[in-house]
This record gives C-alpha cells, sequence and structure tokens, in this order.
C-alpha cells in the first residue's frame, strides 16, 4: 500500500481572461453613459426653451382689452384734424378715448409719436405702443392709469389690426409656454 495519495492532474492556467464578457460590459456602460448623456441634454434644451419663452413673455406688451385703456390723443403736427381720425379709429378699435386736442405741452415731438404716461399706466402704455409703431415713451408724474397718445410728424398711420394680432400672438403663446413649461 502506498502512503500517498495520487492526485488528478491540474490543467494550467491560460492566463487569459474572458475577454467576451468583458466587451459585453464595456458596451453597456456606453450605451447607459449615452442614454444620460441624451437625458440631460434634453433637459437642458427644455429649460432653455422655457427661459426663451419667459424672457419673451416678459418683454412683450400686456394683453389688454381695449375697453380698459383710457386714452387722450394730442397733435403735434401741422397737419389740422389728424388727433381726431387717429381717435377715430382707436375708437373703432375698442379704446376708451377722454379727450382729442393740439399737444398742450411745449415738448418737442419727434419721429411718429411719443406715448405719455405715469407709473400706473406703464401697461397700458407698452399695449398702446404696439399700435403706433416708433413711438417714444415718456413717464411723467401722473398718478392715474390715463395714456397720452402724441401724434408726431413722422406718422403715417396706426398698425393695422391684422399687425397688431400679428404681434401680440407670438407673446399670448410665448406667455402660455413660459407658464406651462415651469
Amino acid at each position: 500500500m502506498s502512503t500517498t495519495a495520487e492526485r488528478p492532474a491540474v490543467r494550467p492556467r491560460s492566463g487569459r481572461r474572458p475577454l467576451p464578457p468583458l466587451i459585453f460590459l464595456l458596451v453597456l456602460a456606453i450605451a447607459a453613459l449615452g442614454v444620460w448623456w441624451k437625458v440631460f441634454g434634453d433637459a437642458a434644451a427644455d429649460e432653455e426653451r422655457q427661459d426663451a419663452a419667459c424672457a419673451a413673455a416678459s418683454t412683450a406688451p400686456p394683453q389688454l382689452n381695449p375697453a380698459d385703456v383710457r386714452l387722450r390723443v394730442f397733435n403735434a403736427t401741422d397737419t389740422a384734424g389728424l388727433a381726431q381720425q387717429v381717435a377715430a379709429d382707436l375708437q373703432s378699435r375698442g379704446f376708451v378715448v377722454e379727450d382729442v386736442d393740439n399737444d398742450p405741452t411745449d415738448r418737442e415731438v419727434t419721429g411718429t409719436g411719443e406715448i405719455r404716461h405715469g407709473y400706473e399706466g406703464a401697461g397700458a402704455a407698452s399695449y398702446v405702443a404696439v399700435y403706433l409703431p416708433g413711438a417714444s415713451d415718456y413717464i411723467d408724474t401722473r398718478a392715474t392709469g390715463l395714456v397720452d397718445l402724441v401724434i408726431g410728424p413722422e406718422f403715417t398711420a396706426l398698425r393695422t389690426p391684422e399687425e397688431v394680432a400679428a404681434l401680440l400672438d407670438p407673446a399670448s403663446s410665448a406667455a402660455a409656454e413660459c407658464g406651462t413649461a415651469a
């Protein structure tokens, strides 16, 4: 009898690692990285789109009902009756025109006109500015929401209702996107 137990021969290690599972794990990691890159990129694009919509909505004129805007229309030109024509056009669009006259101030009005208002009427003034392209803005000390529309020497016409609607529609859609995307 022999005292030594015979062992089975051990297979020598080849020194090679299992390459296919490592390749699979690497591909899986790259795919996961690509998915997260897309998710974070989409979130950043949505945030940029919302920021742009909010910026557009904040600089856009307010959406007002013309019947809520109280106006005085003044003529600062040499053309007789121009303030009356503009006032009639604004009244036909729903504005409340309280007074029509020549400009009672000594201010020199240049360009298409000037929109005068106090801090209380800032929203109404920016809404009225949509109707008179190129009008300058003048803030005075009045404590009411009354807005003065002063017709200047380069005035040709108010914007058409279609032009006004085209300017106000993108602003309202931007405000809606800003509010719903928050």
